[in-house]
């Protein structure tokens, strides 16, 4: 939505494990969201998809030109991606790492925790009034993503206000509008 480029969504349901379809294994054999197929091929994880997506866009400005803020930019969706979204996923999707029902409910029990400490790290790395400081980046759209999580995860999101004043700074852009808008 941010870039202007024409998409067609596809909501998986997890559900019905649909991510592990043979239809959704052909997209990614990962079997794991997102992908984006685009005209030269398939790309996977978030954070490879949103340098993608910025710089097919450079109009829309949404990366720094700059190489050491890039790589700064790219630390926080990395954090995001292998910290922030495995915390989250203990809670639903456990049985990626154990077998044992008081595993799972440990790692459960464990999410609040893991989240806060997540939430805590991004809290005090903001910038503001962006992410990154006075420039919206897609790094913007991910931290917003992970911390709509917060609440369902037991955190509850105003104790963290830098993030909360991101939360309805982000909400209140049309773009964010037309996406939530397209997952119903």
């Amino acid at each position: 939505e941010e870039t202007g480029a024409a998409y067609t969504p596809h909501r998986l349901s997890f559900a019905t494990d649909e991510q592990r379809a043979p239809a959704f294994l052909a997209i990614n054999p990962k079997g794991r969201v997102p992908a984006l197929v685009t005209d030269r091929g398939v790309l996977t994880e978030t954070p490879a998809i949103l340098v993608y997506l910025a710089q097919s866009a450079p109009e829309a400005g949404l990366i720094p030109a700059d190489p050491f803020e890039l790589a700064e930019l790219q630390a926080v969706t990395s954090y995001l991606c292998s910290t922030f979204h495995v915390n989250h996923a203990h809670k639903v999707r456990g049985s990626r790492w154990a077998d044992r029902p008081e595993s799972l409910e440990d790692m459960k029990a464990k999410v609040p925790q893991t989240m806060a400490a997540s939430a805590a790290m991004l809290e005090r790395t903001y910038r503001g009034p962006w992410v990154m400081g006075a420039r919206y980046t897609v790094a913007d759209a991910y931290v917003y993503t992970c911390t709509r999580w917060l609440p369902g995860d037991g955190v509850e999101l105003s104790a963290y206000p830098h993030l909360a004043a991101h939360a309805e700074a982000m909400a209140a852009r049309p773009a964010v509008q037309r996406a939530l808008a397209v997952q119903g």
